[in-house]
């Protein structure tokens, strides 16, 4: 948590933080209750395909003709990503053995980025460009704004605006790439057959929903803490 110190009008930036930055915070809490909770219950849900979340990813691949991602098992619980640099499709213990409607959703959705990848979705390309930028800004950030707040050098104060602009940007660009992904998902596992409509498809939606919303709930976050560093900025000028 960052917190002013050192001059006047405290009550101020007490109060300005505690909107611009605590309800962004009480909404990703939120967002990360929803998916703990969906994935807890749909995850509890067999499908009637009876497939494992790894079998299902690789049929979707197989069907959109792409064979050269590899689907790989990883211990992060709900760390489920698609990494496109390696071409190389991770899924979390209890998505990749297990045949739930939980783990058919967030395997299809990985899919669904190893599908943008392979048709050059412009906003993934995007974010992909971008990555690299969010790593220095991410590893600088913390820096700059103890810097800035607990020496009072305003020109550290700045250099964490900016870092929280490259980052607002990457959270903007990531926002259509995950709902599209979501999207993508929804329509192929009905059209293959993976699981069915009605209550499967209920929980499917259940998942991916609650997914998306950890996404807006970070970029809502990175702008409360922009437009919060900014005002600080400006009552030190």
């Amino acid at each position: 948590m960052y917190h002013s110190y050192g001059y006047g009008g405290g009550m101020f930036f007490s109060s300005n933080y505690l909107f611009l930055v605590g309800i962004p915070l009480l909404i990703g809490l939120w967002a990360q209750f929803r998916v703990s909770s969906a994935f807890k219950k749909w995850g509890a849900v067999r499908a009637s395909s009876n497939i494992t979340g790894a079998e299902a990813a690789r049929e979707i691949l197989q069907a959109a003709n792409i064979r050269d991602v590899d689907v790989v098992e990883t211990n992060d619980y709900l760390g489920d990503h698609y990494d496109p640099t390696k071409k190389r499709l991770c899924l979390s213990t209890n998505v990749f053995n297990t045949p739930s409607v939980a783990a058919l959703g967030i395997a299809a959705h990985e899919s669904g980025h190893a599908i943008q990848h392979a048709k050059a979705y412009a906003p993934l390309k995007a974010r992909m460009v971008i990555v690299p930028v969010t790593g220095i800004a991410t590893r600088i950030l913390p820096f700059a704004i103890l810097g800035g707040l607990f020496f009072h050098i305003t020109g550290l104060i700045t250099l964490g605006i900016y870092c929280y602009l490259a980052l607002l940007v990457f959270q903007l660009i990531t926002l259509p790439v995950e709902f599209d992904a979501s999207h993508r998902a929804k329509i192929i596992l009905q059209q293959m057959g993976i699981i069915q409509p009605g209550n499967e498809a209920v929980g499917v939606n259940k998942v991916l929903n609650a997914a998306a919303w950890t996404y807006v709930a970070a970029f809502i976050a990175t702008l409360g803490n922009l437009v919060w560093l900014l005002s600080v900025r400006d009552r030190r000028n």
